[in-house]
């Protein structure tokens, strides 16, 4: 039985977990933000990395180090905590909304220049497209023994390909100069492209992807803790480094579209008429193809990864049917529109995002305060306390009051990110009530003396 991974067999493992975090969305989202940056594109891209890339990693890393699934994290709280923030993660980033993205994406930039203007808004139409979509998905994730090759080998290379063809032409023969920043990127474009890249859902998707690696690599006959570990690290260096070139190649792409596409009011517009700038009808297909792919591949990956804990909470139902039951819900979800998922999607991301980056963050220095639960539990209600809030505002259902009171005493609040203060002040509080907790002589506990 072998023991490590060869480096061949550890690049294809890291091209799968690659595929897996680039979806339509990651397609849509750096263009968009590029074509908006404008000359400052290069600071908001930094913003956007970290979040987008940085978090992912350590997100994969962190689920490595533990050997598990992000409920093992969640349970250093409490292990009802690990199972509820679990299951509100898998369905968000699962049947709720990034399964359906994927499919909606898929043919709302891939196909639908290709229809009829009565073709493409015509609900028959996506409802057709869509059962095939998750068809193609559900014969894919239901073998996940076999996602590794099917992914790994066959479908990312095509992809790469695709964009590699894009980006070569968009430098090469760029469509135009970089222009001034939009209003909304004119003042703090770090923070603004470090919101951006929430929208990816890839640190979120990176505790759900990270036991993908871990049984991807177990079924390559790999059972020792630190192998296991290593390869994680090395796959999610792989995936990190593709990701950050793409992003970079499409934000470029998009900071010098205006003058070529017009200002667009979203990424897969600006793709669209990139392509057609670069490549005329040609580009189009290339496009499609790019997306598709995106699509398709973290569709699988969802579905299995969704597919794998579920059977696990419930052993009662097998993997085949819990994945059947998770394409068929969320073919039904794709029908309801891509404006719709994101409407839906954006409050919810920016209640749970700054969670799963506190349990991450924590989880990697969790030694120095001998992974004392209060830690985690303070510094987390003191998180979501706020993300709640910034929840409830993008949904536009917060009190101004409250929300007035927040942007005035609570820094970095304002720029999308009040939560980080809170967040280090719960751990110091957490770590303190610790020592006290410990410090507490233990009872006495009497003897006996009773008569014999």
């Amino acid at each position: 039985m072998n023991h490590r991974l060869s480096s061949k067999e550890t690049f294809v493992v890291g091209l799968m977990l690659f595929a897996l975090f680039f979806g339509g969305g990651n397609m849509i989202f750096p263009p968009s933000l590029g074509q908006a940056a404008g000359t400052n594109v290069w600071i908001a891209i930094i913003g956007f990395l970290i979040t987008g890339v940085g978090l992912p990693l350590l997100g994969v890393i962190a689920i490595g180090l533990a050997g598990s699934d992000v409920q093992t994290l969640g349970s250093r709280i409490h292990p009802i905590f690990g199972i509820v923030f679990t299951i509100i993660l898998y369905l968000a980033i699962g049947p709720l909304f990034g399964i359906p993205r994927t499919g909606t994406v898929a043919f709302e930039i891939g196909v639908t220049p290709f229809l009829t203007e009565g073709l493409a808004k015509s609900p028959l139409t996506l409802l057709i497209y869509t059962v095939v979509f998750f068809g193609l998905t559900y014969w894919l994730a239901l073998n996940p023994s076999k996602l590794v090759d099917r992914i790994g080998k066959l479908l990312t290379p095509g992809l790469l390909a695709v964009l590699a063809l894009l980006a070569f032409k968009a430098i090469a023969t760029p469509m135009g100069t970089i222009q001034a920043p939009q209003p909304n990127y004119q003042e703090g474009p770090f923070f603004k492209g470090f919101l951006e890249g929430y929208l990816t859902m890839d640190t979120l998707a990176a505790l759900v992807f990270g036991i993908v690696v871990i049984n991807a690599v177990k079924d390559k006959g790999i059972t020792d803790s630190k192998a296991i570990t290593k390869v994680c690290i090395q796959a999610g260096l792989i995936a990190a480094a593709g990701l950050a070139l793409v992003y970079l190649s499409l934000g470029y792409i998009g900071a010098t579209s205006i003058s070529s596409v017009g200002l667009q009011e979203n990424g897969g517009l600006i793709l669209s008429g990139a392509a057609n700038e670069l490549f005329g009808l040609f580009g189009n297909a290339v496009l499609t193809l790019a997306i598709t792919f995106a699509c398709l591949t973290t569709s699988v990956g969802l579905v299995s990864a969704c597919g794998q804990y579920f059977s696990k909470i419930l052993p009662k139902v097998s993997y085949p049917v819990i994945t059947l039951a998770l394409t068929l819900f969320s073919a039904v979800i794709a029908n309801v529109g891509l404006t719709q998922l994101i409407a839906f999607s954006v409050p919810l991301l920016i209640a749970l995002y700054p969670l799963a980056i506190v349990l991450i963050l924590l989880s990697f220095i969790d030694k120095l305060f001998n992974r004392a639960p209060e830690v985690y539990s303070v510094s987390l209600l003191f998180t979501g306390a706020v993300s709640i809030i910034d929840g409830l505002k993008a949904a536009k259902i917060s009190s101004p009051a409250i929300t007035g009171w927040f942007e005035a005493y609570l820094p970095l609040f304002s720029e999308g990110i009040g939560w980080v203060v809170p967040a280090i002040a719960g751990a110091a509080i957490g770590y303190v009530i610790s020592l006290l907790r410990k410090s507490r002589p233990e009872p006495k506990i009497k003897e006996s003396h009773g008569k014999a």
